[in-house]
This record gives C-alpha cells, structure tokens and sequence, in this order.
C-alpha cells in the first residue's frame, strides 16, 4: 500500500503510554460464576469479540453478553474529564494518522459532490482498556466506533494478532489490510452522520428477539465493509494507493474474521442466529462490492436483505 503521500491527520489522540485510562476506574473484566459468564462462553466471546465493528455496549451484540446484560451507563462528568493526549510519534501511530488523514479527504470529498458536508471523527489509540464515552473497553472487543462522542477506538496491538493469531494477511499486504480495518470503523462513523446507525439501534431495542437483533447488526457491519471498500476505490483513484496483492490480503482479513470462521474456531460448530458481523463470504462480498462500485448508493445491504 502506497501512503506516504498521504495526509498525516491531526484528529488521532495517544493514550497508548497513560495506560488507557482517562478519568478513573477499572479496566473491563469478564465475570465468571455468580450470573457471570462460563469459560466456554468466554473463549467464543473472545475470539468473536476481536472481530471488527460498532462498540457491541451501544449495538446488541457479543459484549452485551460479556457484561451479562447491563445497559450501557452514561459516563460521569469525572469520567468524561480528561487530560490532553498526545499525537503518535512513533511509525505505527504515523500509519495511523496517514491513514486516517486519507479517509477524512476522501470522504469529505464523496459528501461534498452529494451536497453534504463531512464531519470528522477522533481516534483513540490505547493499550490494554480505556474509558471512554461508551463505557469501558478492552483491547479484547477490537477496534471499535463510539457514536456518543464520535471516535474510534484503537488497540494496535489488534494487528499483530491479525497476522499472527488469526492469520488475518501476511507481508506487506497487511498494511493494506490494516487501513481496511480502520475504514470499516470509519464506515460505521459515516452510517452515524447518514442518519442509519440511529436507526438501526432503534430497530435493534424493538426487534423481538435475539436472533432478529443480531440479523440488524449483521446488516450495519456489512455496510461497513461495503464503505471501507468505497473509501478505498476513491482513495485509490486520487493517490493510487492500492499495491498489486493488497486486496487480496483485505479479502483474506475478511475473511478471517467472519462470524462463521471465529465460531467454528472456537466452538467447532457454526450458529447463524448468533451472527453479529457476517460470515467470511457475506465480508468479502460487500468489501468487494464497495470497491468495484465506489459508490455509497451501492452499499444498501438493509434492501438487499428484504429482497431474500
């Protein structure tokens, strides 16, 4: 992937040497026993919990179980009070913010020709846990996009387990494979300002099962993977970014960490009820979908699931 040329963003915050923790408290635990969470239990939900998408406290998901159903508390104006980060210095929080800086062009760009205005996100870079405006959060959950305050939350060491633990991509490609990360982050960020996130978290509070609500969130996570792949076809048409193989390593990432392969891997056996982000072919699909089309139009899984 080619991003030396590309913008370095001033909206990445490092938290990465504070520990992770911005205005008090503890880091997020998995209970066990007395109403907690079985070992078994706790092993799918780590491994499907690395999985990318929306902070699963805010959408129902595979973290509303890790905090055996408590609803998500606003933070208290302590917790909300924190000190100022730094920016990144070192190559890993330069990719970043390279990174970043291209999505924010690219898709101030995409909102300009359709008349509307973009609106950045912030990202958070940590280690370990953080507090931040969704609650608490471990690097154990994945990257993952607050809507209450508009951020990405980020635990680098998330890549290194995407090529090692999972196998996610290999080489250089995994550059480009990390940006897909990123952008599918940014992609629920954008689903926030297009007014979809809101309402998807409303159809998820009215569905009237389990089964239904995590079929919604499939939906958001999809689209997500459709944006990440609109990013990538403008940002490669303005700064030929995209290297021969690195595709192929997004679409091996894809699939790495589909519903279907992190169930199996940790269970032996695939539940679709218990889908929240898709399975490898429906990820790679939808990527390849956005990549191809370019266009936002084009990512509408919501009317692509009614016509099923």
């Amino acid at each position: 992937m080619r991003w030396d040329d590309f913008r370095r963003s001033d909206n990445v915050e490092d938290d990465r040497d504070s520990g992770g923790f911005g205005g008090g408290g503890g880091g997020m635990g998995f209970p066990v026993g007395g109403g907690g969470l079985g070992i078994g239990t706790i092993v799918v939900l780590g491994l499907i919990g690395w999985a990318l998408g929306i902070d699963p406290s805010v959408l129902i998901g595979g973290a509303e179980l890790v905090n055996s159903g408590r609803h998500y508390e606003q933070p208290s104006q302590q917790q909300q009070t924190r000190q100022p980060t730094e920016k990144p210095t070192d190559q890993m929080g330069d990719f970043v913010a390279a990174v970043l800086g291209n999505t924010e062009d690219t898709w101030t760009e995409i909102f300009k020709n359709s008349g509307q205005q973009y609106s950045v996100p912030r990202l958070r870079l940590y280690s370990g846990a953080i507090q931040g405006g969704c609650g608490f959060a471990q690097s154990a959950m994945g990257p993952f996009y607050c809507p209450n305050d508009r951020r990405i939350y980020l635990d680098t060491s998330f890549f290194r387990d995407m090529r090692e633990r999972f196998r996610g991509c290999s080489g250089k490609g995994c550059e480009f494979a990390e940006a897909y990360v990123m952008a599918h982050e940014v992609g629920h960020h954008v689903q926030n300002l297009l007014g979809i996130l809101p309402k998807a978290q409303n159809a998820q509070r009215a569905a009237g099962s389990k089964a239904e609500a995590n079929r919604i969130q499939v939906l958001v996570e999809l689209q997500a993977d459709c944006l990440a792949g609109v990013w990538a076809n403008h940002s490669n048409q303005r700064w030929n970014s995209i290297e021969p193989g690195d595709v192929e390593a997004a679409l091996q990432t894809a699939a790495a960490i589909g519903d279907d392969r992190l169930q199996r891997q940790a269970q032996g056996y695939v539940v679709p009820d218990a889908f929240t982000h898709g399975s490898s072919a429906q990820r790679q699909r939808w990527f390849t979908i956005g990549l191809k089309e370019g266009k936002v139009s084009s990512c509408n899984t919501f009317a692509a699931a009614a016509q099923l």
